[in-house]
């Protein structure tokens, strides 16, 4: 292709309403062009990138003997509402009437739509294992669809969709999908960290997330720096700290109030008492359902939903309203402590580590300092309720974590029989008896992975495409194309790479070549090839996208150092 002949109108200035590095570079390059707010329009280069994302996932799924379906994009309610998800998506799902008023939504997800295929068309043990993927355009009512391609309403996914006889089946398949991402995201050139996550909405018993690493990623992740133990910081788990029925080690003085008027955060109570953070005890009043519970975490900590909920075997849990909690503890929001509190009590792990703590007095405008666990309060239920923070201890070794901040780009699930229960999707066995299916569920944001990629690979010029997903790994730049000797060079070396089945781009413009140069880091063609004055020698030079090495090349050897380069 030749630039002349591109659409691609790259622009100076980041668009006011971009925020994040993508979407700034996705619009500046000539990518993509907003057509509402989370819809876009890919242009040729975009397109491109989308394709090349599309063929790596393509290959790796058949070769792992994944067969591709297309499914509907208008999807029934009827199916939603026997699985029990009409009403529990939410509004993110994008509901539609027809004309004669029937309800339909607008596909983000299709477990229900694969899993009543499958009911109807496989029958028998000897059908299985087998595994349906599909690569199609995806709908969600984003509340915020301000990042570009990071959390667009309209979006291009991969999702897969295994079904087995038994648990040791999905084992297998699921194995096989995580080992098959690997090589995916491996090929697609970018880094990487694969966290235990938690399933949301989608479901199932186990799932993890393949988190692309960036200082700018949304999420937050904790890796243990000794194992390959790592998780979302939702899902991360600590150790469990020693000393759980340990006994006061020294003479802790008798419990004692103090009055605390207008305290109401910890920094006010840390400044007022001159006692550390860490020695204070928050007591967090939640509902589920009609009970009311207490959860105890330590004063510098925060507590986790995903991990209560999880711990309680119930999706209902809430914070308590203030008014519940002036009825539960006789005191305003800040002031409950569990020193005669009677409700069920949760205690993090690190809280019974406090031997001399300070905590609510169940009173407005006052505090209990020297409370020690085990003389003044107990817990009935002690476990992990709290989000990692650096240097906590990992539960599999003896490192500790660190975290980092990534991009979710694929997330894959054992789902179980959450879908094959619900919509009665059932196999005859060996022994002629029905049995529902065992399903995993596969996922990859392709457009999303594209926006990750630049999240990860860019500078303060534009982007770093990786080779394998870049629009165009080589670009040709005539210094000079007034100049017949460089514009000659410059053809046929276009048309010898393209012979050679090289995507090449050529920048034939009459235009500056600080322009050219601009707009080439910008884009983020991964090499370039300058020709100027070093043709007198015979000689061009390439330039490297992802580290500046410039390197002058003899004109007979430019194609096999361009292969080497790419196959590299």
């Amino acid at each position: 292709m030749k630039i002349s002949q591109l659409l691609a109108p790259t622009l100076r200035e980041d668009p006011a309403e971009a925020e994040v590095i993508s979407h700034k570079l996705m619009v500046r390059g000539g990518f993509i062009r907003k057509l509402a707010a989370g819809i876009y329009t890919f242009l040729p280069l975009g397109w491109k990138v989308v394709h090349k994302i599309e063929n790596i996932v393509r290959e790796e799924m058949n070769k792992a003997g994944a067969q591709e379906v297309l499914l509907p994009a208008v999807l029934p309610s009827e199916l939603w509402k026997e699985s029990g998800r009409w009403d529990l998506y939410g509004p993110e799902l994008m509901r539609i009437k027809d004309r004669h008023d029937r309800e339909f939504c607008l596909g983000p997800t299709h477990e229900e739509i694969i899993t009543d295929l499958v009911r109807r068309e496989v029958k028998s043990y000897r059908q299985l294992p087998i595994n349906f993927y599909q690569i199609q355009t995806k709908f969600r009512d984003e509340i915020r669809p301000r990042f570009g391609l990071m959390r667009a309403r309209e979006f291009m996914m991969k999702d897969a969709y295994s079904f087995d006889r038994d648990e040791e089946g999905l084992e297998k398949s699921y194995q096989k999908m995580y080992e098959t991402y690997c090589r995916i995201f491996d090929r697609c050139g970018l880094k990487y960290k694969v966290v235990e996550a938690d399933p949301g909405v989608i479901g199932g018993g186990f799932s993890q997330e393949f988190m692309v690493l960036a200082p700018t990623g949304e999420d937050e992740i904790a890796h243990c720096t000794k194992c390959d133990y790592a998780a979302s910081h939702e899902m991360a788990k600590i150790r469990k700290l020693k000393g759980e029925s340990r006994k006061l080690k020294g003479e802790i003085p008798s419990i004692e109030k103090v009055s605390t008027p207008n305290i109401k955060t910890i920094e006010e109570l840390e400044a007022f008492l001159k006692a550390p953070r860490e020695r204070m005890i928050k007591t967090l009043l939640h509902k589920i359902g009609k009970e009311v519970v207490a959860v105890l975490i330590r004063g510098d900590h925060h507590i986790n939903e995903t991990k209560l909920k999880r711990l309680l075997g119930r999706d209902d849990v809430v914070m308590a309203d203030a008014e519940t909690v002036e009825k539960v503890s006789g005191a305003p929001v800040g002031f409950a402590g569990p020193v005669g509190l009677k409700v069920k009590i949760i205690a993090d792990f690190s809280v019974i580590q406090i031997e001399d703590g300070v905590t609510g007095a169940n009173e407005a405008d006052a505090h209990l300092i020297h409370v020690a666990y085990g003389r003044d309060y107990k817990a009935d239920i002690i476990d992990d309720v709290r989000l990692v923070v650096e240097g906590d201890p990992c539960p599999k070794c003896e490192g500790t974590f660190k975290l980092d901040r990534g991009i979710e780009v694929g997330h894959i699930f054992k789902l179980g029989t959450k879908y094959s229960e619900a919509l009665k999707a059932t196999f005859l066995d060996e022994k002629g008896c029905e049995r529902p299916f065992i399903m995993g569920c596969y996922g990859i944001g392709i457009t999303r992975t594209a926006a990750a990629a630049i999240e990860q690979n860019h500078d303060e010029n534009g982007i770093k495409w990786p080779i394998p997903i870049a629009p165009y790994p080589v670009e040709i730049i005539p210094v000079n194309v007034s100049e017949e000797k460089q514009s000659k060079t410059a053809n046929k070396l276009y048309e010898d790479m393209r012979t050679e089945k090289i995507e090449v781009i050529l920048d034939d413009r009459e235009e500056r070549v600080g322009v050219k140069f601009k707009d080439a880091d910008l884009i983020g063609f991964p090499i370039k090839i300058i020709i100027g004055k070093g043709l007198e020698e015979g000689k061009v030079e390439i330039q490297l996208r992802q580290t500046g090495e410039k390197k002058p090349v003899r004109l007979d050897e430019v194609i096999s150092e361009v292969k080497k380069l790419c196959q590299s």
